[in-house]
């Protein structure tokens, strides 16, 4: 059992468990009234049960893999910026967890799509490697 007031602890060991793909072990971290929220498609999932299953019937290639890439936070808060693959699918989501007692409450995510930038300021950027 993870005991800690530090949201990032307690979001680094949510990508751990996510990583083993029992999505219903990442209860482990999750409060009894845990909500995840999808503005993007104005959803919301409520609760342990319908997180592991959505995870378990999202349909895939292979096992996901989750790299984290960056988690900031402090006392109740984390950010996660976190590269996630099943070998075919790549995607990105940036998650803002709110945490409290060594629990996550709530999860307000957001999974952005790659686009191709613009022509109209290629003299001002540069490509990230």
């Amino acid at each position: 059992m993870l005991m800690t007031n530090n949201a990032a602890d307690v979001v680094r060991r949510f990508w751990e468990l996510m990583g083993t793909n029992d999505f219903r072990s990442v209860a482990a971290v999750l409060a009894q009234e845990f909500t995840l929220d999808w503005p993007q498609s104005n959803e919301r999932i409520r609760g342990a049960e319908h997180f592991a299953r959505m995870n378990q019937e999202y349909p895939a290639h292979g096992r996901w893999s989750f790299s984290v890439n960056r988690i900031v936070g402090g006392p109740g808060e984390a950010v996660s910026d976190v590269s996630i693959t099943d070998g075919t699918q790549h995607a990105r989501a940036i998650s803002f967890f709110t945490v409290v007692g060594g629990k996550i409450i709530r999860i307000t995510e957001f999974w952005p799509e790659p686009y191709a930038a613009p022509d109209n300021r290629k003299h001002l950027v540069e490509a990230i490697e």
